[in-house]
């Protein structure tokens, strides 16, 4: 594999606390892990376990209560260019066209003819050539989010983070987003995280999933994916890495677990 940036993210001892009315949430608890340059890692887990909260903290729109995360030997205590993010709404500007959109996520110290050539070739990247004047009004759902990943790769990140970036789209639409998030990564390398709820997702695209536990969100788990790529969901190799996914789901709920191939 090929690395695009030479980074490692480390993230070390990580807690969170919130303070609400009732009194303190403790989110996270004690999140260690060290993600390689150019690998591209997926978190699963129950919904309020704090893989929401940890991607914001690692895009710095959140601080830690404690610990700390590197990104190569820099603390990231606040947001950079260096790190993008797509979340699940597409999140564009309706009154700017795709291109517009796109490049409004460049630096603004960008001259304009760089600005210009980053545009067309992110563009190009997500498959959207021939789009470039569109409003977001004009586009389906998972066009939006191309032009969202694009307006977030645009500064060439060493970090993208996708936060359940594919979790409005029918299902044959998640499906292709999926292969097409694939085909970026394989091309620009950019070291991706990626939270999901889908263990199904998180398999094919991961090198590793992450399991959290349920709140506060400790790692339970990290099942490492040495398939080749592309994937087959029903290749057996893939139904028994879903089934152990799976069952460390139910023993947090002390359910039964029964699953049929």
């Amino acid at each position: 594999m090929s690395e695009n940036n030479g980074q490692a993210l480390s993230i070390s001892r990580l807690s969170k606390q919130f303070t609400i009315d009732t009194g303190t949430v403790q989110a996270l608890t004690d999140i260690n892990l060290r993600v390689e340059p150019g690998e591209f890692i997926s978190i699963v887990g129950a919904s309020g376990c704090g893989k929401s909260t940890l991607l914001r903290i690692i895009v710095g729109l959140d601080s830690e209560s404690s610990g700390e995360i590197l990104l190569g030997d820099q603390p990231i205590r606040t947001p950079g260019v260096e790190r993008g993010m797509v979340f699940q709404e597409a999140r564009l500007l309706p009154w700017l066209t795709v291109s517009d959109n796109i490049a409004f996520g460049c630096r603004s110290e960008t001259p304009s003819t760089e600005r210009n050539r980053l545009v067309r070739e992110h563009i190009e990247l997500v498959g959207l050539v021939g789009f470039e004047k569109a409003y977001p009004h004009q586009l389906s759902g998972g066009m939006q989010q191309r032009v969202s990943i694009a307006r977030a790769l645009v500064n060439r990140p060493k970090v993208l983070l996708l936060d359940e970036p594919f979790g409005a789209l029918d299902a044959l639409t998640r499906i292709n987003m999926q292969q097409e998030v694939l085909r970026i990564w394989e091309a620009e390398k950019t070291t991706m995280i990626l939270v999901t709820h889908d263990i199904d997702e998180a398999i094919y695209l991961g090198d590793r999933v992450v399991v959290m536990s349920n709140r506060p969100g400790t790692i339970k788990k990290i099942v490492q994916v040495s398939l080749p790529r592309p994937r087959d969901r029903s290749d057996y190799d893939f139904v028994q890495i879903r089934k152990e996914i799976y069952a460390e789901f139910f023993e947090q709920t002390n359910k039964p677990f029964a699953y049929a191939i």
